[in-house]
């Protein structure tokens, strides 16, 4: 039987203990559940569980990330028969390392950010990697002590760089909230007779297309790539991509698929051009499972965008 896990992230002052303390002490959510916290850091802001709705809580803490290991996570919850276990993480620590650690019967339910809304585009500008961390599995973000003139146009392009799922909530003084309601429509109409992809929309592209496969299925789309040769698909067939930079420069990857010419193809590894072609989805001898494949119907070499690295934001 699997353990839920509550995971709440985020940086210092960023809501996270507070709101932790709300719901403990709220039996809807609190409402006799045996419930294991494990608190990963020191807050400005420490839990009073005199005042949790019930004495089914009990509190553990992990101080140094070496601690954080399968063997002590397993130890805490095995001392009672918890329902579920809610972790408050450590801003400074990536994520990796908890799930890397968590034993296998644990479920991460419900995965929330916190961030304080005068400081998440600083934190976002001087330490991406960490927020980008946060963020990509997130179903949400919660944006504290929300202020009149916050920046919800340039935070939304922050968050939608990184998620699309995540819903973003601003969460005012006064205790009202507000949902972000931006629509974000994508860059490139997918029901134009041939979908055309600019330059700097490659990323939004192709994360679309990883995500809704069968929507572009028969489309045809004309986009500008590199060239990498793979000897398994033949004389006939490249990849055909670009390099994608989600977070910083120490995870641009080459984003790509399969493409299929009428003929062989005196194309070279490095080789940039510009293609017109249909898609299908089909197995081949480097996709592990069934992937998007555009059979060219025009290729034209090309000049190299002047940023060859593709973001989302």
């Amino acid at each position: 039987m699997s353990m839920p896990v509550y995971l709440f992230t985020g940086f210092l002052e960023g809501g996270k203990t507070t709101i932790l303390q709300e719901s403990l002490a709220d039996e809807r959510f609190n409402s006799g559940e045996k419930t294991l916290v494990i608190l990963c850091e020191e807050g400005f802001t420490e839990l009073e569980p005199d005042k949790f709705w019930g004495k089914n809580v009990q509190i553990r803490t992990i101080e140094e990330e070496d601690e954080l290991n399968e063997p002590n996570l397993r130890a805490f919850a095995a001392e009672h028969r918890y329902d579920r276990i809610i972790i408050e993480y450590n801003g400074m620590w990536m994520l990796d390392k908890l799930y890397a650690n968590m034993p296998r019967d644990w479920v991460i339910y419900q995965n929330m950010m916190f961030a304080e809304a005068r400081t998440f585009l600083n934190y976002n500008a001087n330490m991406r990697q960490l927020v980008y961390d946060k963020l990509k599995d997130a179903e949400m973000i919660v944006l504290n002590r929300a202020y009149e003139g916050v920046d919800k146009d340039e935070i939304h392009k922050v968050v939608r760089g990184i998620s699309r799922r995540a819903a973003i909530v601003y969460d005012y003084p006064d205790g009202h909230v507000e949902y972000d309601e931006i629509e974000d429509p994508l860059p490139f109409d997918v029901n134009a007779d041939v979908i055309d992809i600019a330059d700097n929309d490659y990323a939004l592209w192709y994360r679309d297309l990883s995500e809704n496969m069968k929507a572009y299925v028969g489309k045809t789309v004309h986009f500008k790539g590199m060239v990498a040769r793979e000897p398994k698909l033949g004389s006939n067939a490249v990849i055909l991509g670009r390099h994608i930079m989600t977070c910083c420069a120490d995870d641009i990857q080459y984003g790509g698929m399969v493409a299929v010419f009428k003929s062989a193809s005196p194309l070279k590894t490095g080789d940039w051009v510009t293609v017109k072609g249909k898609i299908r989805m089909e197995r081949t001898k480097v996709y592990r499972a069934e992937g998007p494949v555009v059979y060219v119907d025009t290729t034209e070499f090309a000049v190299a965008p002047k940023q060859e690295v593709v973001t989302f934001y």
